[in-house]
């Protein structure tokens, strides 16, 4: 997996790529879908597409046991191809945009994620290293799901 955060139209971005071993489709719908969702990330999810509601519940997930929600709203949802929503950040009262496009490849389907829209504020520098952290957290554990099936 590659991680960098770089900058974009003077935006910085959290920016990763990972290699799945599998179709475009069924990264798409790891990713994109509340059944895929629910099978590795979420206790609980909706997601309304395209241009509806974005909805996401953890219960006692991860190493601190988190437990929470996040609404957002997507933007664009096109299986296989390429999913976008945007969301709120961990710390303050806005929302970033994620964008996730699925491309084929020979070995299967190369995932490129990038979060951006990070506020100029005291709390930038930790929003975006609680989403390089998650995200890089998150993307191993789908694609031990897909390729492997396992779960969280």
């Amino acid at each position: 997996m590659e991680m960098t955060v770089l900058k974009k139209n003077a935006d910085e971005k959290v920016s990763f790529q990972i290699l799945v071993r599998a179709t475009p489709e069924r990264v798409y719908d790891a990713m994109a879908t509340r059944e895929g969702l629910n099978g590795w990330f979420t206790a609980d999810s909706l997601i309304e597409a395209p241009d509806g509601k974005l909805f996401l519940r953890w219960e006692n997930w991860g190493v601190e046991h988190y437990t929470g929600e996040s609404h957002g709203k997507v933007l664009e949802a096109r299986r296989g191809k390429r999913f976008a929503f945007k969301w709120p950040v961990d710390i303050g009262n806005y929302l970033t945009t994620v964008e996730i496009d699925f491309e084929p490849a020979n070995e299967g389907t190369i995932v490129r994620l990038i979060e951006y829209g990070y506020e100029e504020n005291a709390d930038k520098l930790q929003n975006m290293l609680n989403r390089a952290g998650g995200w890089g957290e998150a993307l191993t554990l789908m694609k031990f799901y897909v390729e492997h099936g396992l779960t969280y």
